[in-house]
C-alpha cells in the first residue's frame, strides 16, 4: 500500500470572485463553517446551471468543499436548512443529472485525492473528484487501470462515473462502472455513514442493516417481476440495479457469489446518498494492442458485420459515422489523423481494437479482420494501425465525437434524449436503419457514433430546441422507445436517466417495478433531499421550464465590434447545406451563435495535454474554465445577469484570468475562441466604463514607442534602482517584482541605410512588430540577415516620414476596437500594393502576424483582408514553404550548443504553427531540437505585469515552462518565438531565451547561398 496521495497534477491557487455575495441563511451558515467556497450570486449559481445536456435550472447555490470535513459540514448544515443537495463532478452529464434546484457540491477542485492502493490486490481507493485520466496516469507506473475508459476521460470524475454507471469503449471487455466497483463509503441523508460493499462482509451499522434488509425485501418481493422486465443486454443503465440479489442473473454484479450493496448506488444519480470514497477493481494494463480501421460504403454495412467482427473478440469497435468524418476533416488537429484511417470516401468506419499481452496474436487478428471483411465483400477496407501513436490519435478523435458532432454551426444542433437505447447486436442494423427513417420523417436527419460492439450507438437527430425541437424530441422518443421494446432492448444503455430519460424509467421497468424504486428511494432518503426528482417521480423531458434555449428564448439587442456573421447561418438538418445571411440581413447575431457553439462537455476542464486552459489549471475553478466563462456570456447576452450585458462586472470578473490564448480555439473541438469574445467584451466594458490609466499605457503604446526609445536609457537607468522603480510600478498597477522592457533604438529608422541584397528575383515583407522594433531590435536584424542570405530582397513596413504601422494587437487588448481598425486599415493601405503583386509579408511576433489571418478577417475589410490573411507567414513559416517550393537553400554550421529546448507561443499552436520551428531548427546540423510541453507561459502581454494578475502568470508558468527550462543542461539553448515568453522566462528562469530567427543567426555559414 502507498501513502494517500493527491489526485491533482497541479494544486489550485485560491482565487475567490469579489462579485461571490452571501445573503441567505444558508449562503451565511456555510461561509461560517466552510473553508472551501461558497457561491451565492448570480453568475456563479448560473454557471453550474447547466451541464453537457439541453436542460438549465439555476441552482439554490453552490459548495466546492475544501476537504472531507468541509464536505460533511456542508452536508449537515444542508440538512439543517432543509435544502435539497446535488452532487456535481465534471458536470458532463448528457442528461440532466448534475442540475436542478439545489445545493450544488462540487467535488473536483479539493476531493480529489487517492486514499489508498493495494498493487498485489488491484484495488484503489479514492475520493469522488478524481479524474479519470488522472487515476489511470498515477496507476501506469504499476502497471494498472482502471478499465472503465469513457470517451470523457480527461475531464470526468470517478464519482461521476459511479453516480452515471458509466460504461466506455470497452465494456465488452471489461463491463460497465457497476462490474468494478467493490465499495462505496457514503454519507445518507440523515447524516449517518457507512460502507456500502460486500454483503458477504459484516454491516455492523443499524441504520446500514435496515436498508439492507429492506432492499432485500423489495428484491425478493419483485424477483419474477424483475426477471420478466429487466432487458438481458449488458448495457442497461436506468433505476437502481435490483437485480444485484439474484446472483443467478448472468448480468448480476457479484464476484464472490455475493449481493454488494455498493452496485445499488452505482447508477443510482446521487439520489440515495453522497459518494464520500470509493474502492476500484483494477485491470492490468495490456502489453499490446492493434488497431483495424474498416471502410464501409454504407451505414448500414457497419452495423450488420458488427456482430460478425465481435466474433474475434475485440475489446472495442467503434463506430464514426460519415458526419463525423466530415466534421473532423474541418478540424485543423484532427483532419491529418481521420485522413489516415479512410479509405476513398467512407459513409462509415469502425475502430475495431484487439488487446494482449501477446504481439504477434494481436497481429494475427488484425489479419484475421481483415480476412473477414475480404469474405463479407469488402476487400482492402481495413486501415490496418498496429503502432501506439497512430492508435493514439484517432482514438482522440473518437473520443472528441460529441464536441465534433456539437460543432455545427446554427440553431439546429444533435439533440441527446434517445442516444443510448441498447439493441441485441442481431438487430442493431435493422434498428438503425427503421430510425434513420424515422428521422427523415420528421424532417431532419441523425448523428450516430460510438459502441457498435455492445449495441449502443450514439444517435443524436438534428433539432432546432427554439422552434418546433420539442414537439420533434417527444414524437421521436416515442417511436425510439417501440422499437426498443421490439427488440427487447433498453432504453437507456449509457449516460443514465437524469431529466432526460428519468420519465422513461417506469415504461421501461412498469409500474412495479418504479413502485420498488420509490421504496427504495423511501428507505435511503425519506424527505427526498438528495438529487430530488430524478429516477423516482421525475418530470418530463420536455418540460420547456427546464430548457437551457426554451421557446422565446432571446438575445438582448446588441450591436458588437467585430463581424460574427460567419456563426449566423442556416443549415439544413437533412442535406447538412449551411446558408449565410445575406446583406439585408441582421449580421450581428452570430456573436450569441458563436458563443452557443459551447455544448457544455467540459473538454476544457483537462490538464495533461494540449495549451487550454491555464487559467482553469491553476485555479480549477468553473468561472476560469472556457465553458463557465462561456457560460457567463450567454447568460450575460441573454439578459439573465442583468441589464449590462457584456458590460457587466460579472462578465468582466469572468474573463478577468482570461490571457487570451486561443488554446481554446485550439484545442475545444467547437472551435469556442474565448480570447475573441475577450476583445468582445472588453469593448463593451470600455464603451460604457472607460478604461484606466494603466490600459491606456498598454494600448497606445505603438504610438508614443518612438518617445519612449529615445529615453530609453533613462528609463532603464530608473528601472535600476528599487526604491524608485517599485514606487512607479505601483502607481501605475504594475507588479513591482516584474521587470520591466527596455526600450531601444527603432530597428526600422535604420533598416534602409542596412541595405538590402541587389537582386529582386526573390522578395519578401518583413512585418517589424513595435516589440521587435523598439525592444528586441536584434530579433529584426538577425531575421533580416537570414532572408537576404537565402537570396530574398527584404522590405519592410514602414514609409518615409511616418509611424511603422502595426497590427493594432494592443487596442484590442484594451477593448479599443475602432481604433484597432483604425492601424488595420494603414497597414492594409500600406502592405496591399505589394500583397497584390505576390509578395509575402513574414512576422516576428506570433499573436502580431497571426492576427492578420484571425481578428482582421472580422474587422470588415473584406477582400483585402483575406487576401493579407493569404500572404501573411511566420518567419519559420516562409522559410518552411520555401524550403518545399525549392526557393530555399539556406547553408547553416554547426552551433556549440548540443540541445535546443522550443516553447512555443500559444497562438502558433491554435494556428498550428508550431512545427514549422522545430523545423528550420532540424536544419542546423547536430542539434537536437526538443518541443517544451507547455500550455501559456502566464504573460500574455501586459496580463503578467500587472499586479493584481502576477500570482496566476507565476502559477501557470511554473505548470511545466519554467521547470523544464530550469532543467535545461548548461549550453542548451532556449528557443521562443514570442516576446511575452521570453520575458517570462528570463524573469522566473534567469534565463535568455531566443527568438528561432537569431539561433538561425548564429548558424550562418559564411558560404550560404540560394
Amino acid at each position: 500500500m502507498t501513502p494517500p496521495t493527491s489526485g491533482l497534477l497541479v494544486k489550485p491557487i485560491h482565487l475567490v470572485p469579489s462579485s461571490a455575495r452571501y445573503a441567505s441563511p444558508l449562503a451565511r451558515r456555510l461561509r461560517e463553517a466552510l473553508r472551501g467556497d461558497v457561491y451565492f450570486d448570480t453568475a456563479s449559481r448560473g454557471r453550474y446551471s447547466t451541464d453537457a445536456s439541453i436542460y438549465q435550472i439555476m441552482p439554490t447555490g453552490v459548495v466546492v468543499p475544501r476537504d472531507q470535513d468541509d464536505l460533511r459540514a456542508a452536508l449537515e448544515i444542508a440538512r439543517n436548512e432543509k435544502a435539497a443537495v446535488l452532487a456535481r463532478g465534471a458536470g458532463t452529464s448528457q442528461c440532466g443529472q448534475t442540475v436542478g434546484e439545489a445545493l450544488v457540491i462540487d467535488t473536483t477542485k479539493w476531493l480529489n485525492n487517492i486514499v489508498s492502493f493495494d498493487a498485489n490486490a488491484r484495488t484503489v481507493t479514492v475520493e469522488p473528484g478524481v479524474v479519470l485520466d488522472h487515476l489511470n496516469a498515477w496507476l501506469k507506473p504499476h502497471g494498472l487501470w482502471f478499465p472503465v475508459d469513457v470517451s470523457t476521460a480527461a475531464q470526468c470524475t470517478i464519482g461521476g462515473m459511479a453516480g452515471n454507471n458509466s460504461c466506455g469503449s470497452r465494456s465488452i471487455e471489461y463491463g460497465n462502472m457497476v462490474h468494478n466497483v467493490l465499495s462505496i463509503d457514503a454519507v445518507l441523508a440523515d447524516g449517518n455513514e457507512a460502507r456500502f460493499q460486500s454483503l458477504n462482509l459484516p454491516a455492523d451499522d443499524a441504520r446500514l442493516k435496515g436498508i439492507i434488509d429492506g432492499v432485500r425485501r423489495i428484491a425478493t418481493r419483485e424477483r419474477s417481476e424483475i426477471a420478466e422486465r429487466m432487458p438481458k443486454v449488458l448495457r442497461r443503465v436506468a433505476g437502481y440495479n435490483i437485480d444485484l440479489f439474484d446472483c443467478q442473473n448472468p448480468l448480476a454484479y457479484t464476484d464472490d457469489g455475493s449481493a454488494n450493496l455498493a452496485h445499488l448506488l452505482v447508477g443510482s444519480e446521487g439520489t440515495l446518498a453522497f459518494s464520500r470514497q470509493l474502492t476500484l477493481k483494477l485491470a492490468p494494463l495490456p502489453a499490446h494492442k492493434t488497431l483495424g480501421v474498416v471502410n464501409f460504403p454504407t451505414f448500414y454495412q457497419a452495423m450488420d458485420f458488427a456482430q460478425h467482427i465481435v466474433k474475434l473478440r475485440p475489446t472495442a469497435v467503434e463506430l464514426v459515422d460519415s458526419t463525423m468524418i466530415e466534421l473532423s476533416l474541418t478540424n485543423p488537429a484532427f483532419r491529418p489523423v481521420i485522413e489516415k484511417a479512410l479509405v476513398g470516401k467512407p459513409a462509415a468506419i469502425l475502430l475495431v481494437e484487439f488487446a494482449g499481452d501477446d504481439h504477434a496474436a494481436q497481429v494475427q487478428r488484425l489479419a484475421q479482420l481483415d480476412d473477414l471483411m475480404s469474405d463479407l465483400g469488402l476487400p482492402g477496407s481495413v486501415v490496418k494501425m498496429p503502432e501506439a501513436d497512430e492508435q493514439k490519435a484517432l482514438w482522440e478523435v473518437r473520443k472528441a465525437g460529441l464536441n465534433i458532432m456539437m460543432s455545427m454551426k446554427g440553431d439546429g444542433k444533435p439533440v441527446s434524449f434517445i442516444e443510448d437505447c441498447a439493441v441485441p447486436l442481431e438487430h442493431l442494423a435493422e434498428y438503425t436503419n427503421r430510425l434513420t427513417a424515422m428521422f427523415h420523417e420528421h424532417g431532419t436527419e441523425g448523428t450516430w457514433y460510438a459502441h457498435a460492439s455492445v449495441g449502443t450507438l450514439h444517435v443524436r437527430p438534428i433539432l432546432d430546441m427554439r422552434r418546433d425541437g420539442a414537439a420533434k424530441m417527444r414524437a421521436i422518443a416515442e417511436q425510439a422507445a417501440e422499437l426498443v421494446r421490439e427488440y427487447k432492448g433498453a432504453y437507456s444503455g449509457e449516460h443514465g436517466d437524469g431529466l432526460c430519460r428519468g420519465e422513461w424509467v417506469a415504461w421501461q421497468y412498469g409500474p412495479r417495478i418504479n413502485r420498488a424504486f420509490s421504496e427504495i428511494k423511501q428507505l435511503f432518503d425519506p424527505e427526498n433531499r438528495f438529487s430530488p426528482d430524478r429516477i423516482v417521480r421525475p418530470p418530463k423531458m420536455d418540460d420547456a421550464r427546464n430548457f437551457r434555449f426554451a421557446p422565446g428564448y432571446r438575445e438582448k439587442a446588441f450591436t458588437p465590434s467585430l463581424d460574427w456573421s460567419a456563426w449566423n447561418v442556416t443549415r439544413d438538418p437533412l442535406t447538412g447545406a449551411e446558408t449565410l445571411p445575406g446583406t439585408g440581413d441582421d449580421l450581428s447575431g452570430g456573436l450569441a451563435k458563436a458563443v452557443e457553439m459551447c455544448n457544455n462537455n467540459g473538454h476544457c476542464r483537462k490538464f495533461d495535454a494540449g495549451t487550454m486552459c491555464p487559467s482553469y489549471r491553476v485555479t480549477k475553478d468553473e468561472q476560469h474554465v472556457t465553458r463557465g466563462r462561456a457560460n457567463t456570456l450567454r447568460l450575460a447576452i441573454s439578459g439573465q445577469l442583468g441589464d449590462e450585458g457584456l458590460a457587466s462586472r460579472d462578465v468582466k470578473e469572468t474573463l478577468d484570468l482570461c490571457v487570451s490564448c486561443k488554446g481554446c480555439k485550439r484545442d475545444c473541438p467547437t472551435g469556442v475562441d474565448m480570447a475573441k469574445f475577450k476583445i468582445e467584451a472588453r469593448a463593451a466594458w470600455a464603451k460604457r466604463h472607460g478604461i484606466t490609466l494603466r490600459e491606456k499605457m498598454v494600448a497606445y503604446m505603438p504610438r508614443y514607442a518612438p518617445h519612449a526609445a529615445r529615453a530609453g536609457g533613462l528609463m532603464a537607468a530608473a528601472e535600476r534602482i528599487p526604491v524608485v522603480s517599485a514606487w512607479v510600478k505601483r502607481a501605475i498597477g504594475f507588479a513591482p517584482e516584474r521587470s520591466m522592457p527596455r526600450f531601444r533604438k527603432s530597428f526600422l529608422s535604420d533598416a534602409v541605410k542596412l541595405g538590402t541584397n541587389a537582386s529582386a528575383a526573390k522578395e519578401v515583407l518583413l512585418f517589424v512588430d513595435t516589440f521587435n522594433n523598439y525592444m528586441e531590435p536584434d530579433n529584426a536584424r538577425d531575421a533580416q540577415r537570414v532572408l537576404e542570405a537565402a537570396g530574398y530582397t527584404v522590405h519592410f513596413n514602414t514609409r518615409e516620414g511616418e509611424r511603422p504601422v502595426c497590427c493594432g494587437r494592443t487596442f484590442l487588448a484594451a477593448g479599443l476596437v475602432d481604433e484597432a481598425k483604425r492601424e488595420a486599415r494603414r497597414l492594409l493601405d500600406t502592405l496591399m500594393p505589394f500583397v497584390e503583386r505576390g509578395v509575402a509579408v513574414v512576422g516576428l511576433e506570433p499573436s502580431c502576424l497571426l492576427s492578420m489571418r484571425d481578428e482582421f478577417l472580422q474587422y470588415g475589410y473584406g477582400e483585402e483582408a483575406r487576401k493579407l490573411s493569404e500572404s501573411a507567414f511566420l518567419f519559420e513559416e516562409f522559410l518552411v514553404r520555401e524550403k518545399a517550393a525549392g526557393r530555399l537553400n539556406l547553408l547553416l554550421r554547426a552551433l556549440d550548443a548540443p540541445r535546443a529546448w522550443v516553447h512555443g507561443h500559444c497562438h502558433q499552436k491554435a494556428f498550428d504553427a508550431f512545427r514549422p520551428v522545430q523545423t528550420v531548427l532540424g536544419w542546423i546540423p547536430g542539434l537536437e531540437v526538443k518541443a517544451i510541453e507547455s500550455s501559456c507561459c502566464g504573460m500574455a502581454g501586459s496580463f503578467g505585469y500587472e499586479a493584481e494578475h502576477y500570482a496566476a502568470s507565476k502559477a501557470m508558468a511554473e505548470l511545466s515552462l519554467l521547470p523544464a527550462v530550469r532543467q535545461a543542461a548548461r549550453g542548451d539553448v532556449i528557443v521562443a518565438d514570442g516576446t511575452s515568453c521570453r520575458h517570462q522566462i528570463h524573469d522566473g528562469a534567469a534565463a535568455e531565451a531566443l527568438h528561432v530567427a537569431r539561433v538561425l543567426a548564429l548558424a550562418l555559414d559564411s558560404g550560404s547561398s540560394t
